[in-house]
């Protein structure tokens, strides 16, 4: 059992996952400084009930009983009071229990979760490899070929991390899902599912039934 400082947001964060946050309430701007300093990492959740912003001091979301942790890779505070960071899915968790400090952070004593067993992609699933393959190619060569370079000490905004994995069902279903345009709910049961190839099976449906395949 783990006890983890909880970053309620209106997004899903899959295991390799990149997401970029600006931070700019106290209690985050506080979890932020800890964990930079520490070398420790927190828990992101989809909000089950409640907002990402505080209406009113102390008031905290209500967050979805599993998430994952983010490590953050990179920080910048380019707006007075406004920090930047770049962050990482790493292993998924479930939530145990909940209890939110005065400021309004959530903590959470929570359990890991068990990384998708590795398993490469079925036949039957090339055809999405192939389509992920291409939008990362498309996305690296867009930055490439920007017509400026990005400011020194910019963070990096490139919404893949390396290494990739295209042979793993997992990782290629996990990267798919986070550009679905599904809602958040069918996102966090798909992130929940305990098999990669599952996952990846369920997206093969849905692009086939889109005619994305």
């Amino acid at each position: 059992m783990n006890d983890l400082p909880l970053f309620p947001l209106n997004t899903v964060l899959f295991p390799s996952g990149v997401l970029p946050l600006r931070v700019f309430e106290a209690r985050y701007m506080d979890m932020v400084r800890d964990c930079l300093r520490d070398g420790t990492r927190f828990g992101v959740c989809l909000i089950a009930r409640g907002n990402e912003v505080a209406r009113k001091p102390g008031e905290a979301a209500v967050p979805e009983d599993v998430g994952c942790i983010a490590e953050i890779l990179a920080w910048d505070m380019r707006d007075l009071g406004v920090l930047h960071i770049r962050t990482v899915g790493r292993e998924r968790f479930r939530v145990l229990h909940s209890r939110v400090q005065a400021n309004g952070l959530v903590r959470a004593d929570v359990e890991m979760i068990a990384a998708d067993a590795p398993a490469p992609v079925a036949t039957e699933h090339r055809e999405c490899v192939a389509l992920l393959a291409r939008l990362i190619a498309e996305l690296e060569e867009k930055r490439d070929n920007a017509d400026e370079p990005p400011e020194p000490g910019a963070l990096d905004t490139f919404p893949f991390h390396e290494p990739y994995a295209l042979h793993e069902a997992g990782w290629v279903a996990n990267r798919l899902c986070e550009v679905l345009p599904v809602p958040l709910k069918a996102k966090q049961k798909l992130m929940e599912l305990e098999s990669g190839h599952e996952r990846l099976a369920i997206v093969d449906t849905y692009l086939r039934q889109q005619k994305v395949l």
